[in-house]
């Protein structure tokens, strides 16, 4: 699942050690979640965006599969 953290977090001058202690997780989380190497959880994605004051779907880019 592709995202757009990196960019959310440049745009506020945050670190990504900032970020972490934002929503409660390690930098290397959100490390991780950046390179594309983790799958945010709900709760965390809920987090991110609130910190983001954003829709997870402005976070989080959801590739199209089969319907469901």
């Amino acid at each position: 699942m592709k995202n757009r953290i990196t960019e959310l977090r440049k745009a506020r001058g945050w670190t990504q050690g900032e970020l972490a202690d934002r929503v409660g997780v390690t930098r290397q989380t959100i490390i991780s979640l950046e390179s594309g190497r983790y799958n945010a959880s709900l709760l965390l994605a809920h987090k991110l965006a609130a910190c983001f004051d954003a829709a997870i779907e402005d976070v989080f880019l959801f590739e199209e599969d089969a319907s469901c």
